[in-house]
């Protein structure tokens, strides 16, 4: 069976411990494509079908209100199939203290029976929040293994721990 690395990521103006900075390819993206090299993993992107705003603030606000809301935005792509695909690296970065909306909809848009996913999220000192328990509660009969917190803007720095924790359940 094969593995496959899902994300969402966000370019443009992202939070930083330097402040608001635009950023060409948003750091979960650029994490999701450090593992790539790293493995023989295949990669998949979840991509909104209607954007964000590139202002921060207003994307901040648009999430926060998808979220309050329970919204489900619907995905530019869509795989055909999981089935061949035991294992998930689902990265992504912590919006209002668990996943993007839009992470939701792909998680619910397949059945992770029997399936393993392992959370990675990026933040900026927000951590994990409740996005492993939520991601636990979305695909109650897939085995979600223990997460991974990176902060987003430090990525490079935290390479080595990623290649530890992926390499500790394989």
């Amino acid at each position: 069976m094969k593995k496959l690395i899902v994300y969402y990521s966000r370019a443009n103006e992202n939070y930083t411990s330097d402040g608001i900075v635009n950023l060409e390819k948003g750091n979960t993206e650029i994490v999701a494509e450090h593992i790539k090299k790293y493995t023989d993993y295949d990669i998949f992107k979840i991509e909104q079908e209607v954007e964000y705003s590139s202002n921060y603030y207003i994307c901040g606000e648009q999430a926060k209100a998808d979220k309050e809301k329970n919204a489900r935005p619907k995905l530019k792509h869509y795989l055909q199939s999981i089935d061949n695909y035991d294992e998930f690296i689902l990265c992504y970065p912590n919006f209002w203290g668990t996943l993007p909306m839009a992470v939701f909809t792909f998680l619910e848009a397949y059945d992770f029976t029997g399936k393993t996913i392992r959370p990675l999220c990026t933040h900026e000192g927000s951590g994990l929040g409740v996005s492993v328990e939520d991601i636990k509660a979305t695909c109650p009969s897939s085995i979600v293994k223990d997460g991974l917190a990176v902060q987003g803007s430090r990525a490079e720095f935290y390479f080595d721990k990623i290649y530890v924790w992926l390499d500790k359940s394989n």
